[in-house]
């Protein structure tokens, strides 16, 4: 059984309530349609279960769900706290809106109020610095390249990993988000342009591409959206028809001549198109996933815990871990 999420591949926890699905501490079930997803409580993402014990763990759910008080509820949509600490989403037959707002309201909203206290942090950090050197008898401009380096340390802990079809392991840096592409082969497939610091250029297509731009978006819209932002992107899905649709004509008009537009990357669009992306890929991947079922559902989530397993040893460049080391054989007591 699996228990890292597929997107951030962080743990998604334990719970003690469900015995044939004893992972995550929030489960989404629709016992119609017969799904079940763990919600990944770092990022807020649903990762949809390939488990074949699935609806002996959505019986399990719908029971306790039932028996407990601790709830509330629309038409289409319930959520109960069990009280072992279990949160249970209800999923009957809701409108896209409703449907959007519980699903993406969350994660994004969470990604907004984390984007401001990291801004907050960085501010607190930055002023802990200067009074420490000061406070240590270290000039301002002994500090050298450390400052210089901030903003490359902010951007390297917004990385993303992902696994290519041939095997290999790629790092997307926060300062290279702006250089990834969702295009079009001269074919009209769709085409994920990515550029890797100097001129280095990756370029994936077909599924490929739509899975790792499915990786990239939650961390290019790192700043999420407030409750109007996601009502704007869900209209735009509405308005295309649905996630497909959006897909097919996002790429239709942007085709891929080699170089990078200087209006094609997508961290350059505006926020309700990005996040309309963002929510176009996770339902077209699960669309991909529940048609062909168990292969590829459980693929992803080995890849998911195969990258988790893999030590992030370029987290803090080398060069700023050096001088936080001379700044420590620098203070007092220090020769």
């Amino acid at each position: 059984m699996y228990t890292t999420c597929i997107y951030c591949h962080k743990p998604l926890g334990a719970n003690q309530a469900i015995e044939a699905f004893p992972v995550g501490r929030r489960l989404a079930f629709d016992p119609a349609r017969g799904r079940l997803w763990v919600v990944c409580r770092s990022c807020e993402r649903w990762n949809l279960s390939p488990l074949e014990t699935r609806w002996e763990a959505i019986e399990e759910c719908e029971r306790s769900y039932r028996a407990t008080r601790l709830r509330v509820s629309t038409d289409n949509i319930g959520l109960a706290r069990l009280t072992e600490g279990l949160e249970l989403v209800r999923i009957g037959e809701p409108e896209r809106p409703e449907f959007a707002a519980w699903r993406y309201g969350d994660q994004f909203g969470r990604r907004r109020r984390r984007s401001f206290l990291v801004a907050g942090g960085v501010a607190v950090a930055v002023g802990a610095v200067v009074a420490g050197a000061s406070a240590a008898g270290i000039g301002i401009g002994s500090l050298g390249g450390l400052w210089g380096n901030l903003p490359n340390l902010f951007n390297a802990m917004r990385s993303v990993k992902i696994r290519t079809d041939d095997g290999r392991i790629l790092k997307v840096r926060g300062t290279e988000y702006s250089k990834v592409a969702l295009l079009s082969t001269p074919e009209g497939a769709p085409r994920l342009v990515v550029g890797l610091g100097g001129k280095k250029v990756e370029r994936f297509d077909g599924p490929e591409a739509l899975r790792h731009a499915g990786r990239l978006l939650p961390a290019i819209n790192a700043y999420g959206g407030s409750r109007r932002t996601v009502t704007a992107a869900v209209s735009v899905l509405e308005t295309r028809r649905g996630s497909m649709p959006f897909l097919e004509g996002f790429v239709r008009v942007r085709p891929d001549h080699g170089v990078l537009k200087r209006d094609a990357p997508i961290a350059k669009m505006d926020a309700p198109t990005r996040l309309a992306l963002e929510m176009a890929l996770h339902e077209e991947s699960e669309r991909r996933a529940i048609e062909g079922e168990l292969a590829l559902l459980e693929a992803a989530w080995r890849e998911a815990e195969e990258i988790a397993g893999i030590a992030d040893n370029l987290l803090i460049p080398t060069e700023v871990e050096s001088q936080l080391d001379e700044l420590k054989r620098a203070g007092p007591g220090n020769p």
